[in-house]
């Protein structure tokens, strides 16, 4: 694996590679106020075994890519959808699977509105549909909310403060989740990550995001082969979202995580890589997607 910074404008996007860049193109996107580091090693190199070449990138404001200043969104939803763009341009990938976990699945599906023709196929992990008129939102367990709301006050200049608030976010995600928590790997993923970033703070500029308006309630459009994979008892992004997700695209395919939280869980690792391995296969080009 190899660190690249792909440069769009003013912008710097940090990104890695795993695998053979001859191998069908991966993009993994990530969730709000979460580096690329979201992406477990553990993980990308499973995909990479199977054949693929996985990319994973910082969103701006996080980890090693281009920042402000805290408390400024001066980019939108729509900006995030064209940095991928960006990434594939860098990569010189003409089009290529996209995998995206929370804020990254609702980014996956701007850009196949936006940019069909850049994108083989869609895997949406625990992620929110981008509104349907009769899909009633169950919304996010309270616990968790009220966490998120402290990140306000924390003192982000505290390293042991930082990492302990994003400890326990982890530990929240899982919510009623009966699996063993790792707190030690989750911790030192939290130090490496705060560590790396060029300003921690500014990853909860991503509260103010906001655009993509155009597109909203337009993710039955979608023409790109549709995988969903979410946890069954989710408590930021509820089970309902992939449930309307799988139903909204035609021919979509929904595995469920059982027993599995807003995380991704060891314990799941090789259940998505499986997964996420057969569906990239079928919607792949005869002789590859560069």
């Amino acid at each position: 694996m190899s660190e690249r910074i792909i440069e769009s404008g003013d912008i710097r996007l940090c990104t890695e590679g795993f695998g053979r860049e001859g191998d069908a193109p991966v993009l993994m996107l990530m969730g709000a106020a979460s580096s690329m580091l979201g992406w477990p090693d553990g993980l990308m190199e499973q995909l990479a075994r199977a054949g693929r070449f996985v990319i994973r990138y910082d969103h701006r404001d996080t980890g090693r890519s281009s920042h402000g200043v805290p408390g400024a969104t001066p980019y939108t939803l729509d900006d995030l959808a064209a940095d991928v763009i960006s990434v594939l341009d860098g990569y010189g990938i003409e089009r290529a699977h996209l995998v995206g976990m929370s804020l990254g699945g609702l980014l996956c599906q701007l850009v196949a509105l936006k940019y069909p023709e850049r994108v083989l196929s869609l895997t949406l992990i625990s992620a929110q549909i981008f509104s349907e008129p009769d899909f009633e939102d169950p919304g996010m367990d309270p616990a968790v909310l009220a966490h998120f709301q402290r990140a306000a006050t924390l003192n982000w200049s505290d390293e042991a403060e930082a990492i302990g608030f994003q400890v326990e976010l982890s530990r929240l995600c899982v919510g009623r989740a009966r699996r063993s928590f790792d707190e030690a790997r989750v911790r030192a993923r939290a130090v490496q990550d705060y560590r790396r970033a060029l300003a921690p703070q500014c990853a909860l500029n991503h509260a103010g995001l906001s655009g993509g308006l155009e597109w909203y309630g337009r993710t039955r459009e979608i023409e790109a082969p549709l995988l969903v994979i979410h946890g069954s008892v989710d408590p930021v992004i509820d089970h309902a979202h992939g449930v309307a997700l799988s139903r909204a695209v035609k021919g979509a395919c929904l595995v469920t995580l059982h027993d599995a939280g807003h995380d991704l869980h060891p314990d799941d690792w090789e259940t998505m890589t499986r997964a996420i391995t057969a569906h990239t296969s079928a919607a792949s080009p005869p002789h590859g997607a560069r």
